[in-house]
């Protein structure tokens, strides 16, 4: 990867359904140039998904989950990216292993997916923080 697609990647970041042409203006290079990076980003598994951000009225949240020194963090991680509410699932260093980004209907929601959380046998502890308010520049 080099300078050219981190500033491509940079203005997807920020809008995923940013024309490629008007992508080949920012960052000063063709439209075809901009095609053939993102579907190379594709292929080579950099790009991963194109994803929304929406503002529903719902309740975001941080779930940070501890898990046993000897667990399987990334299973771990993969059963709980399957909760119809996890928008990102993160495996990070530090005090929690697991940070689960959610977007649910409400707070219950969000108590019952700590709940979900805390019964799976290999988590130790969760610590949640509400998502207050969100910038996007």
């Amino acid at each position: 990867m080099d300078d050219l697609d981190r500033r491509i990647l940079d203005v997807l970041r920020r809008d995923s359904r940013t024309p490629y042409t008007e992508i080949a203006t920012k960052v000063g290079t063709s439209e075809g140039t901009v095609r053939n990076r993102v579907e190379r980003l594709i292929d080579d598994e950099t790009i991963e998904r194109f994803t929304v951000t929406t503002r529903t009225g719902n309740i975001k949240a941080m779930i940070e989950v501890s898990v046993a020194v000897d667990v399987d963090t990334s299973a771990v991680s993969e059963r709980m990216a399957e909760w119809p509410e996890v928008d990102f699932v993160w495996q990070v260093s530090g005090e929690e292993d697991v940070v689960l980004i959610v977007d649910a209907a409400d707070t219950s929601a969000v108590n019952d997916l700590i709940t979900e959380a805390r019964e799976l046998d290999d988590v130790i502890s969760t610590k949640t923080r509400l998502i207050l308010d969100e910038r996007r520049e």
